[in-house]
């Protein structure tokens, strides 16, 4: 067998691969409509070059390219490269559905919810798009290597734009986000217009392109009625398998120092974030010592979720310090404080509807392992899963959901939903978890069921700041409160103290009497 294809396989592969990460780094910062409309100025500004350039053949490309032969067999252009083709796609699809099964493949499907909640988790986003996009280029090398032999040529046509665009058609009739939807789109994109390429003249008499409008209008009811895709309809007669529970005695993950009951954790000193000419949050400040439990309290509006993200690198701070354990930590990415052991919750509940329970909360364990893109594809990481799935399990039985790890995330009510929110921080290992609002939408008992899971953590040395509303819950919680109002530090002091503040009623009431 000669090894100047195999050879040039590997040049592919190394070569996309490379690409990638280069035009990765350019276009991947971008969001928004930005970034599809730079991908498509990328490929028409590659195609465009290639196609002029007379070592490549321009538009007629590279001809009397040989057909392949394996172990002296020659695959030619029929079904022998027929079958290779398909065991090639079927290894990438299945490598793909291993990926997403694991430790990162979490972290890039946690892309679909937004950046906020996967950086708060100690995921950089910007890392997770780049290995996308190069795992995209090595299989659109494969496909390049393997269209060649089929075609027995390469120019720049099948390309194009127009083809780019056919692709994506494929991907949202199929279902964006399912592996073997990305087969069916493309087996019904095929044999819809094969078929339609005879239906369409028969019945209007004349000849054209009359196939793409029929797509293009099947396209718009796929988006409004269906845009999960058709692979949705399908995945509803498969039955969906609960994750095999085989990491009973699995070993503990690795847990990060503690803090000395009382020691000065965090420190945040006259931070002020403005936008535009709103002064949002005005030179607020207050400790906060291991072990404590901190309320954050105010009206509507007063700044309390802006601090929030001001501490834990959400917003940047336009002046002042946060400093946790002594480090200045103001102008860190969230995902590098996450990293040093402080966790939050979010105000409006952020999670992946389409993964089970379990899964949103071992995404909070994403810091505390080690296992990369090339191991879950070979599925080489199990062990590690099995420590992240054990460390979720644990968490979850923490908060009393345990019995409900096999649910969809999706399916919950909001204030379960608030509760897994808290397994996920909790699964950080922090030293200190900020919760945002975790009380809304509990009902009575599920308020007091998360009262005595606090005051479990605080007994176990964990320190609270929490944002909350309701002010039985506080009061009955805190050691100490700090009240802002617009944007303001109003006071602070203890629960029986704040109770006792005129100027607390005035803010809440609108009058001192």
């Amino acid at each position: 067998m000669s090894a100047s294809p195999w050879l040039a396989l590997a040049l592919g592969i190394a070569l996309a691969a490379g690409a990638a990460v280069v035009l990765g780094a350019i276009t991947l910062r971008m969001s928004g409509h930005y970034l599809p409309l730079a991908t498509i100025a990328w490929g028409l500004a590659l195609n465009y070059t290639m196609a002029n350039m007379e070592w490549l053949g321009k538009y007629d490309g590279i001809l009397g390219i040989p057909t392949l032969k394996i172990l002296g067999y020659d695959t030619g252009s029929g079904r022998g490269l027929h079958v290779l083709i398909w065991v090639f796609a079927l290894l990438a699809a299945l490598a793909c559905v291993h990926l997403l099964d694991s430790r990162p493949g979490r972290a890039i499907r946690s892309l679909k919810s937004g950046a906020t909640m996967a950086e708060a988790m100690g995921i950089s986003t910007f890392r997770a798009k780049l290995t996308v996009f190069v795992i995209a280029a090595i299989l659109a090398a494969v496909s390049g290597w393997l269209f060649a032999f089929f075609q027995r040529t390469v120019n720049p046509s099948p390309f194009s734009i127009a083809k780019g665009i056919e692709y994506l058609f494929m991907v949202v009739l199929g279902g964006v986000g399912h592996v073997w939807g990305a087969f069916l789109g493309a087996g019904v994109v095929r044999l819809l217009e094969d078929q339609l390429q005879k239906l369409l003249p028969a019945l209007i008499g004349t000849s054209g392109s009359f196939e793409t409008i029929v797509f293009g209008v099947i396209l718009v009811v796929v988006l409004k009625y269906a845009p999960d895709g058709l692979w949705s309809f399908v995945a509803r007669w498969i039955p969906r398998a609960d994750r095999v529970r085989d990491w009973e005695g699995a070993a503990p993950l690795p847990a990060r120092e503690k803090p000395a009951a009382g020691e000065l954790l965090l420190q945040v000193q006259a931070v002020r974030k403005e936008f535009g000419g709103l002064v949002a949050v005005n030179d607020i400040s207050f400790d906060l010592r291991a072990g404590e439990i901190v309320g954050l309290i105010g009206p509507n509006g007063a700044g309390k979720s802006t601090t929030f993200n001001l501490v834990t690198g959400v917003l940047s701070l336009t002046s002042g310090k946060v400093r946790y354990r002594g480090e200045d930590i103001a102008g860190l990415p969230s995902r590098a404080i996450a990293r040093r052991g402080i966790s939050r919750t979010f105000q409006h509940v952020k999670m992946i509807p389409e993964m089970t329970v379990l899964e949103n909360v071992a995404l909070g364990g994403y810091l505390r392992g080690k296992s990369g893109t090339l191991k879950a594809m070979l599925r080489l990481d199990r062990a590690e899963e099995k420590r992240l799935f054990a460390e979720a399990e644990r968490q979850l039985a923490r908060i009393g959901m345990a019995d409900r790890m096999h649910e969809l995330a999706g399916n919950l009510a909001l204030g379960p939903q608030r509760l897994m929110e808290i397994a996920r921080a909790l699964c950080t290992d922090p030293a200190l978890l900020l919760l945002d609002e975790p009380a809304a939408g509990l009902r009575h008992k599920e308020k007091q069921a998360l009262g005595d899971v606090l005051r479990q953590l605080k007994g176990e040395g964990m320190s609270l700041l929490l944002v909350e509303h309701d002010m039985d819950f506080v009061m009955g919680l805190t050691d100490r409160i700090v009240v802002m109002e617009f944007g303001t530090h109003l006071m602070e002091g203890t629960p029986a103290e704040v109770q006792a503040s005129p100027k607390v009623r005035a803010a809440y009431l609108g009058t001192e009497h």
